[in-house]
């Protein structure tokens, strides 16, 4: 319920502020302390929850809606309500977890889209599984299995070029288990001799699926990793 209620204070702050039934340029009396506390708390509210507006799904918001609710709550006229809180409340949930789904569903999409007309592509092999991947160099060394644990420098891509993560730009190789990590690179490892470096693209299935990964990683995502296999740990 934390996302709702980031959104919906958001809302009422940034879209109160620009709303036509309330003047943001009027006069304000700041006579008392607690006048000038509860001006600040607005300022400091509405500053900090502007940008979170901007990601509320489903189009523009209906300001004089939002505003009417917000100021009937306020002041506990519950029969001018035309919902509960409590079913406000249901009703958000519903709401995101909803508009959650559809962005899933859009993503995978648009990742399926990608990985259909990047199998024509000359160089990419494609996996059993739905793995993809171009070998950019072939390695003479050894290959991986699952219970070895190998060093790695790699740079992971959303299909949008967005970078999410890199050991090259950290500048230090990374060391992991193959058999700990997502079922694409789990997969991907063993195809490579050490001293290979390879693209892999991963479908969201293999990757963090519906789940997703941090802010970047989105629930569905369809991921791109360059991997240079540089040694298989003893």
């Amino acid at each position: 319920m934390k996302k709702i209620s980031i959104y919906v204070a958001a809302a009422i702050v940034a879209l109160g502020v620009s709303s036509t039934s309330c003047d943001s340029k009027q006069n304000v009396n700041l006579k008392l302390a607690v006048d000038s506390a509860s001006y600040a708390i607005g300022v400091n509210t509405g500053a900090g929850y502007k940008e979170n507006l901007k990601t509320l799904p489903g189009g523009k918001a209906n300001v004089d809606a939002l505003i009417a609710g917000f100021i009937t709550a306020l002041k506990g006229d519950s029969a001018a309500l035309k919902m509960t809180p409590e079913a406000a409340q249901a009703y958000l949930q519903t709401y995101f977890t909803e508009a959650q789904a559809r962005d899933v569903v859009k993503i995978k999409d648009e990742g399926e889209t990608f990985l259909a007309e990047n199998k024509t592509k000359s160089g990419v092999l494609t996996t059993e599984s739905g793995l993809q991947y171009q070998v950019l160099t072939e390695g003479k060394g050894a290959k991986p299995t699952a219970a070895d644990k190998v060093k790695v420098h790699y740079t992971g891509t959303l299909l949008d070029g967005t970078k999410f993560d890199s050991s090259v730009d950290r500048g230090e190789p990374a060391e992991f288990g193959v058999g700990q990590v997502i079922k694409g690179w789990t997969e991907g490892l063993q195809i490579m001799p050490v001293g290979s470096k390879y693209i892999f693209w991963i479908p969201a299935e293999l990757a963090y699926g519906e789940q997703g990964a941090g802010a970047d990683i989105k629930p569905g995502s369809t991921l791109k990793f360059e991997v240079e296999l540089l040694d298989i740990v003893k």
